[in-house]
């Protein structure tokens, strides 16, 4: 977000970021890394208990974590009325910024000098771009692989559902093997009908973007070290369309896409350091440690049942590694 901030301003777009953290500690985080834009300090969580997403499956007993939201992106109009918003079952899959820019304006921006592919011919352009961070790989950070279509004028792409016999439009990651997809991004097709074919169809003309959203995982990104510089992205495009005279056939077209492979930033405590990753600049220690204190003065035997949990845990281990 500090990196990307730059674009949310020349799109005239405000970014706000809320924690359970104290202000001390966001005013210091702040100035370490240089952050640009409003960090927000919640510390009783009572806003992000107002919008609904207090993390529900850390429970009291839970001791210093208890607060936390879930973590995600609310995008709002001019009104303050939520217009998208982005949330993952994992605070370890995060949204890129120029998603959240896109959602904000309302169409997708394919900007110059990003990782790209091309296909189609003068009828059927095909144009693929990794939006996000520079078409970088980074683990948990989503970027999205974007396919533009560019039909000549008279021309209808094929959408789901087709008629038996034709080739409804789709795009498929299909590699490398640690490369997690979410579910792919079809906007709403317009209903035609062919009077030549006498048949319906859910069709596309002009421009249309098909999104696939997905993120690195397993060995291509680990949160120890990458393995490697760059990866290869192979995907396949499956599509058919038609004109008022006739229907074409059906085209197959695969594509590769070198990617460059990321560091995770990381927070600078000692159980992250010394894995490969991007250390923050700022000391995260003394606010861990105003935040335990925090807790323990809210509620004391929290401390104890903590404690008490963790031994149960240790114990139940030490059986289970006995039988």
């Amino acid at each position: 977000m500090r990196n990307a901030h730059a674009k949310f301003e020349a799109n005239g777009i405000k970014l706000y970021a809320v924690s359970y953290d104290d202000p001390k500690a966001l005013r210091e985080f702040s100035q370490a890394q240089g952050i640009n834009y409003p960090l927000l300090s919640d510390e009783n969580s009572s806003v992000i208990a107002q919008y609904g997403i207090l993390n529900t499956q850390v429970s009291k007993d839970d001791a210093f974590i208890y607060g936390i939201p879930y973590p995600g992106v609310f995008v709002c109009d001019e009104d303050g009325l939520v217009i998208s918003k982005f949330f993952h079952d994992s605070y370890k899959k995060r949204e890129s910024p120029e998603a959240l820019i896109d959602a904000a304006l309302g169409f997708i921006q394919l900007e110059d000098e990003v990782p790209t592919a091309t296909g189609g011919d003068e009828d059927i352009t095909i144009t693929a771009a990794v939006r996000g961070g520079n078409g970088s790989l980074r683990q948990g950070i989503i970027r999205q692989l974007i396919v533009r279509f560019t039909l000549r004028e008279g021309l209808h792409l094929y959408g789901t559902p087709a008629p038996k016999g034709l080739t409804p439009t789709q795009v498929k990651i299909v590699g490398p093997q640690d490369l997690q997809c979410l579910p792919v991004k079809y906007p709403p097709t317009t209903p035609y009908h062919h009077k030549l074919m006498a048949v319906d169809l859910n069709v596309w003309s002009d421009q249309v973007d098909i999104v696939v959203p997905f993120f690195p995982a397993g060995d291509l990104a680990t949160e120890a070290a990458i393995p490697a510089a760059s990866a290869s992205i192979d995907f396949e495009v499956c599509y058919q369309a038609c004109s008022d005279e006739e229907c074409l056939l059906p085209r197959t077209e695969r594509f590769t896409i070198e990617l460059p492979l990321d560091v995770v930033d990381v927070p600078n405590l000692s159980v992250h350091r010394g894995h490969g990753q991007r250390e923050g600049n700022y000391d995260s220690t003394p606010a861990m440690r105003r935040l335990l204190w925090r807790k323990i003065r809210s509620n004391p035997l929290r401390l104890l049942k903590l404690i008490w949990k963790t031994r149960r845990l240790k114990r139940k281990a030490r059986q289970h590694h006995d039988t």
